[in-house]
């Protein structure tokens, strides 16, 4: 018998993302009722998830049991024992609910088919009395029959256990909570622009209502919620995990960039790191109670105090990582002696353990809803606010491809090509082209041709990062191919 699942764990059981599976039913391969596919629809469209379930179950036991001792793989596949538990229990409740209503539908059927025959026999020549009473045993015969299980409904069960739900509304968001992971830390994995402040239980900025189902503290907090709020089924997203299959929570979400905060943060160095002879990694860690919120593609201004005859160092990057990690943040620094933060970085100036103020974020460089493929064109260093708008749209899992052209101008300019080509290997929606040339405007026109050889039949949303000239010139371009100025989003990054 077919079931009815969620568009988001249906891509889960069949391998695939959602948005895959969101233009698929846009394109009518698919059918959706109330939100829902049926798992027989879903298995006449991807008919190799039949022989996941059982290869694919016991490589992933295979796996967990050669990794026992290994703490992090453990984190990163299983909840604690305690969620675990619970989980099962409501499971276990489920399914003795079903067992009671099918037990009451039973007893129902035969009382109704006891009834048809008593009257049939008292009158023998009402036919449709003896047809109602065979098709009532019929029927039963059917019921009770033993058929084979559908496979997806096996895996959907333990998605269930390994791998909660939850649902925000009002947006109606979705994302999964894996392994150790609070609600926060994967609603922000997942690319979701939730609210919160400290991240560790102080400050109760991440306070949500549970509308449905149950969490489960797994850190500390000392924020206190007042008996109100406790009644009224606030927690907050930083100390507790799902402990229920399925969630229901109720918060309000960032629209965009003006609901982000100013923040000030004094940070670390954690790492400088080469990627090529003029362009430079600099790896920030903010303090576990002062993260930075932020939206992919924006920027910070990052400071030097008391460097080169005591003057501050002040200098605006793009973040070149993603809003899932809010610690560990990511700048991509270019060889520039005009500029003094640059001469600090390539000097050798700054060591690990060093302080860097950072002030932010800014900009309005950030992904728009939509469900349209996503195009990303950079120039040099206008990699960097790509990578994080590339990286946040990977964990939001709606679009339905990505695509990047990358021109590079100087010697090392496709500083990450290694990162392109992982994303490629990994991803069947994502592609990227990477071109040089020495003239950034004539480059900029070559990558317009080849963006309407291969995307103008198609809407798409592009996102433009880079110097002023590659930024302006593609922006005209892609005007004069058609595309409206709606769809189209710069930064300039030199």
């Amino acid at each position: 018998m077919s079931q009815w699942l969620t568009v988001w764990r249906a891509a889960h059981l069949v391998g695939v993302s959602r948005g895959v599976l969101q233009q698929r039913v846009r394109n009518g391969e698919l059918p959706i009722s109330d939100g829902l596919v049926s798992t027989e629809a879903l298995l006449r469209l991807y008919p190799q998830a039949q022989l996941e379930p059982d290869g694919g179950a016991r490589e992933q036991v295979a796996l967990i049991k050669e990794q026992a001792f290994a703490r992090r793989v453990r984190e990163r596949l299983l909840p604690s024992q305690e969620v675990l538990a619970q989980r099962l229990f409501h499971q276990s409740q489920e399914l003795a609910d079903l067992r009671r209503h099918l037990q009451r539908y039973h007893a129902l059927v035969l009382e109704l088919r006891d009834a048809a025959r008593a009257q049939s026999e008292a009158a023998p020549g009402d036919v449709a009395l003896r047809r109602l009473a065979n098709q009532a045993t019929t029927g039963l015969a059917r019921v009770l029959a033993t058929e084979s299980v559908d496979s997806l409904d096996v895996m959907d069960d333990m998605l269930k256990v390994m791998c909660a739900q939850v649902t925000v509304r009002p947006s109606g968001h979705q994302f999964a909570v894996e392994g150790h992971d609070t609600l926060l830390q994967a609603g922000l994995r997942a690319g979701l622009k939730l609210n919160y402040g400290c991240g560790n239980g102080t400050c109760g900025m991440c306070k949500v209502r549970v509308i449905d189902g149950e969490v489960a503290r797994v850190q500390h907090a000392d924020y206190p919620l007042s008996e109100a709020e406790k009644s009224q089924g606030y927690t907050l997203l930083c100390a507790h995990t799902a402990a229920s299959s399925e969630l229901t929570i109720e918060t309000l979400e960032a629209g965009g960039p003006q609901d982000i905060p100013p923040q000030q943060i004094v940070t670390t160095l954690r790492q400088l790191r080469e990627l090529g002879p003029d362009t430079r990694l600099l790896h920030l860690q903010t303090p576990r109670s002062h993260r930075l919120r932020f939206l992919a593609g924006q920027s910070v201004t990052l400071g030097l105090g008391g460097r080169e005859g005591g003057d501050d160092v002040h200098r605006t990057l793009p973040v070149a990582s993603c809003p899932c990690d809010d610690r560990n943040l990511h700048f991509v620094v270019g060889r520039d002696e005009a500029d003094g933060f640059a001469r600090q970085v390539f000097a050798g100036a700054l060591q690990p353990g060093a302080a860097v103020d950072l002030w932010g974020p800014q900009g309005d460089f950030v992904l728009e809803s939509g469900e349209r493929p996503l195009v990303f064109a950079a120039c040099d260093l206008g990699f960097a606010p790509v990578k994080s708008l590339i990286e946040h749209a990977l964990a939001r899992d709606e679009a339905p491809s990505l695509s990047l052209f990358w021109l590079a101008t100087r010697p090392d300019g496709h500083f990450m090509a290694n990162q392109c080509r992982a994303w490629s290997a990994a991803l069947d929606s994502f592609e990227h082209q990477l071109a040089y040339h020495s003239d950034v405007a004539a480059g900029a026109c070559q990558m317009a041709q080849a963006m309407r050889a291969d995307l103008f039949d198609i809407a798409c949303d592009f996102y433009l990062a880079g110097p002023p000239v590659f930024v302006q010139t593609l922006y005209d371009e892609l005007r004069a191919g058609g595309v409206p100025a709606g769809q189209i989003h710069t930064e300039v990054v030199e």
